[in-house]
């Protein structure tokens, strides 16, 4: 089937030299450079057409595999009403992370950031007994949410295209099967999408739900932090780790605790200076104070999305520090905010920098709920605040001298850092999150009463699967992954061309060969840009074909007059000079044999 053919000369594209100057990432950069996308608002851009063309290419890819097992495409209104929100909650959780808006009437709506409420109305309208599930139904569509901070290009928007799947079951064992159908089908979309990924476990959120897994491009610059152990196959992102917890010590024996002066110690690095001049260690045996038998209690403030604001203390050794994405996942739907002067003036019992469990707890007078990391376990010792400006407690012990209202997974994850699986070591690496999968359970089907009947002719609740794929944001992680110093270089599969033949030089019959080739290419299914332009030097042109990234390039030029013509391989630079008798049969197989 011939393939109309893309020419420069008339082509809606127009190439940048100089990077745009809010682009910080390089799949920013050379996506706008090259003319993929152009930016309207911050976290909003248009789709040229070379970058539509990229964009289709990613949901094809997306939907041939969600039809090959068994799941059925549907598409729902980006604008949603008010009320199924409200009935399980999201309207308020969601707080100002959504776009709200009335019509003329006063009605309230959204535009929807996920469409859980959506899907699972549409079954419970349609759909009343077990002989109808199994179901799998989906959509790709746009998607709205009020980023505070959009940045990255496509990466993090206000506007993105979405692939979300949602499956419908009787039971558990039909969930599972569900979810590893989705997963299955997950590996094969990003297996044909051409970058590097990891599958890491994660956690739900706010979206509810057991199981979990993410779906990671492996990029330097990736927003998200995961972890991989060096011995066993545990891959988590860092939201999702269960710090392994030490063994209770028995502390009959230990020695009273004492508060001492410690003037001007208001940091953990001040604090361990002054211990090891005033208060060195007499057991030779000993190492000197260290930052880690230290207790840092945090303090930190949780908004939740009624507007309600409740203070959350934190203990943990004071050589970690809090990992905001850590302590997001913890507290959602709420989110955090530091906790200021104004806060510490409505508190006087916190003495700031020297704060300590004392005046913490929900049995204290504070009523501060006080939560401890994993490993402050009972029998370790601590030095920490003694509630007064400088003053500090030497030889506090968990269990016996201070407890907690429970513990918490918020500090950092670190390289080196003990495997929960098999108790080797731990790495960091950085990715970005392009898809999601759930075992999101009974929450939306018991809200909004989803139930079938059973084999027995009893109502039960359905279990629900949520499955989701950063479409647009795809483009980007490709993107990311698969550039150079010179330009963009996309795997063939998404390419928005399989060949991009220049033309060069003044000669006539360069451009006629040119277009005899790109028409003969077209005829033979192939899709091709042609750049026909005429008063554009060939270093322009060949700067442009790089920039671009279209897998083959071919270049017609002065090896015309001996009979040649060049095809250049755009990822590893290899050139080959090609008779021109056997250019198109040469170029067919080169672009087949790569897809093969």
């Amino acid at each position: 089937m011939s393939t109309p053919a893309l020419r420069m000369s008339t082509l809606f594209l127009r190439t940048l030299r100089e990077d745009p100057a809010d682009a910080e990432l390089p799949s920013h950069r050379l996506l706008v450079r090259a003319g993929y996308i152009r930016r309207v608002a911050p976290g909003i851009y248009t789709w040229l057409p070379l970058g539509l063309r990229v964009l289709r290419n990613v949901e094809a890819i997306v939907r041939e595999e969600m039809d090959a097992i068994g799941a059925q495409e549907l598409s729902f209104p980006a604008l949603l009403p008010k009320e199924p929100f409200e009935a399980t909650g999201r309207w308020t959780e969601y707080g100002d992370n959504i776009f709200r808006l009335k019509d003329r009437k006063g009605a309230e709506y959204l535009l929807g950031p996920t469409h859980e409420e959506m899907f699972t109305l549409t079954v419970k309208d349609l759909y009343g007994s077990y002989k109808d599930l199994p179901l799998s139904i989906y959509q790709i569509q746009l998607k709205y949410r009020d980023e505070a901070r959009p940045r990255a290009g496509l990466l993090r928007g206000r506007e993105f295209v979405m692939k979300d799947s949602y499956s419908f079951d009787v039971d558990d064992a039909g969930l599972q099967a569900s979810y590893d159908a989705h997963r299955a089908a997950y590996v094969k979309i990003f297996d044909r999408l051409g970058f590097d990924y990891v599958i890491v476990k994660a956690t739900s959120g706010a979206m509810g739900g057991s199981a979990s897994e993410e779906f990671l491009a492996t990029a330097e610059n990736g927003e998200d932090t995961y972890v991989r152990c060096t011995s066993c196959d545990y891959a988590a992102n860092v939201e999702a780790v269960k710090v392994p917890v030490p063994q209770p010590i028995a502390y009959d024996g230990l020695p009273a605790a004492r508060a001492e002066d410690t003037p001007g110690t208001p940091t953990i690095a001040t604090l361990v200076d002054h211990l090891n001049v005033a208060f060195p260690r007499q057991n030779k045996a000993d190492l000197p104070w260290q930052a880690g038998d230290t207790l840092k209690n945090v303090i930190v403030m949780v908004v939740h999305p009624d507007g309600r604001r409740e203070p959350l203390a934190i203990g943990l050794p004071g050589d970690r520090e809090i990992d905001e994405k850590r302590l997001g996942a913890q507290v959602e739907p709420a989110e955090i905010e530091a906790f200021d002067e104004a806060d510490f003036a409505k508190n006087p019992a916190l003495a700031k920098g020297y704060m300590g469990p004392g005046v913490l707890g929900e049995r204290a007078e504070s009523r501060i709920r006080y939560l401890l990391d994993p490993r402050v376990v009972d029998g370790t010792v601590w030095v920490t605040g003694a509630d007064a400006p400088d003053r500090h407690v030497i030889g506090l012990v968990a269990g016996r001298d201070f407890t907690a209202d429970g513990t918490i997974e918020a500090a950092e994850v670190r390289n080196g850092d003990e495997c929960p699986s098999c108790g080797q070591v731990l790495e960091t690496a950085r990715g970005i999150e392009m898809g999601h999968i759930f075992q999101l359970g009974r929450k939306y089907a018991e809200s909004l009463g989803l139930k079938v009947l059973d084999h027995n002719g009893k109502l039960v609740t359905v279990i629900m699967g949520s499955y989701g794929v950063g479409v647009s944001r795809a483009v980007a992680a490709v993107a990311e992954g698969c550039h150079d110093e010179f330009g963009l270089v996309w795997p063939r599969e998404i390419a928005p061309a399989d060949v991009h033949v220049v033309a060069t030089g003044k000669a006539e019959e360069v451009f006629a060969k040119a277009d005899e080739l790109t028409v003969a290419l077209a005829a033979q299914g192939i899709q091709v840009i042609c750049d026909d332009r005429r008063k554009v030097s060939p270093g322009v042109k060949f700067k442009d074909a790089e920039l671009i990234g279209v897998p083959t390039i071919v270049i017609v030029g002065k090896g015309l007059e001996a009979g040649t013509i060049e095809i250049k391989d755009r990822a590893t630079g290899d050139r080959r000079e090609v008779p021109v008798g056997q250019i198109v049969e040469a170029v067919v197989a080169e672009v087949r044999g790569a897809a093969l």
